[in-house]
């Protein structure tokens, strides 16, 4: 089986889960209210799934600028993280490592200017920008291992959030149809392979699952279309919501994995 670790925070590891009662630690769920059965699918699909979430080396600190420190720092714990802290006994690696920010890193305050600053700290469409570029150096050095960068699902549009926007607008903030735009901006240059991210990178081992589209009905709207809790208002992504982005990242990743001459024999 093809060992694959995802690292993620709340959305993530509800994504992961079985649908049920909330159960779990570190956001690392058994099953959850949200849960979209993704841990399931993909042991199904012949992938051997582990996390890293909150209170770990690998997991701990998941935004966009904390990327580039994360794997220029710690790339040999991510290859070998088993769960959380703990890694291979065997000294085997992790073929695929899926990585995900959470929603406020689509708060974006502006465009900002190029070439932009990869440790931010401003959430700026070039300082994002800059920070996934610095990003590419590191991956190229593993090309036997397939990185999956998952875009950060979108923000409730809800009367409570445009509420608070609004308060912060007042204040000096960003209108939030602006940031949701920046977002969108943002998440189609990450997965733009002709202009984005990865033109002219050389590997077939980085790949782009935009997670942001699924959950906005793939761009009826820049906010979430699947928001969960009893008024919409909760930026999680409802069951639903989850349920269709599993549908969509299956297939994905047995086309990545192919692309990248993972398969070597297995039923992918």
């Amino acid at each position: 089986m093809l060992r694959l670790l995802f690292i993620h925070h709340s959305c993530g590891g509800q994504w992961l889960a079985p649908r049920g009662a909330d159960l779990g630690s570190a956001c690392i769920y058994e099953s959850a209210v949200n849960g979209g059965g993704l841990r399931d699918r993909l042991k199904a699909s012949g992938y051997e799934v582990h996390e890293a979430s909150y209170g770990s080396r690998v997991g701990d600190r998941t935004d966009i600028f904390d990327w580039p420190v994360k794997f220029r720092e710690r790339m040999d714990d991510v290859l070998r993280c088993d769960r959380q802290d703990a890694l291979y006994a065997d000294r085997q690696e992790n073929h695929i490592v899926v990585f995900k920010s959470c929603f406020p890193n689509n708060l974006f305050v502006g465009p900002g200017a190029p070439p932009g600053d990869p440790e931010g700290p401003e959430l700026t469409l070039a300082n994002a920008m800059a920070a996934y570029r610095a990003l590419l150096p590191e991956f190229r050095q593993h090309p036997a291992t397939l990185f999956v960068a998952v875009t950060a699902p979108p923000l409730a549009r809800t009367r409570r959030s445009l509420r608070t926007w609004i308060r912060r607008r007042l204040l000096g903030g960003t209108d939030p149809r602006a940031s949701a735009e920046h977002a969108r901006d943002f998440n189609n240059w990450l997965k733009d392979a002709e202009e984005g991210w990865l033109c002219g990178y050389p590997g077939s081992n980085v790949v782009v699952f935009d997670l942001f589209d699924v959950l906005t009905d793939y761009g009826k709207s820049n906010f979430s279309c699947y928001a969960s809790g009893p008024g919409h208002d909760d930026n999680h992504p409802s069951a639903e919501g989850n349920a269709l982005a599993t549908d969509a990242f299956v297939p994905f990743l047995n086309r990545a994995v192919r692309s990248a001459g993972l398969v070597q024999g297995q039923s992918i």
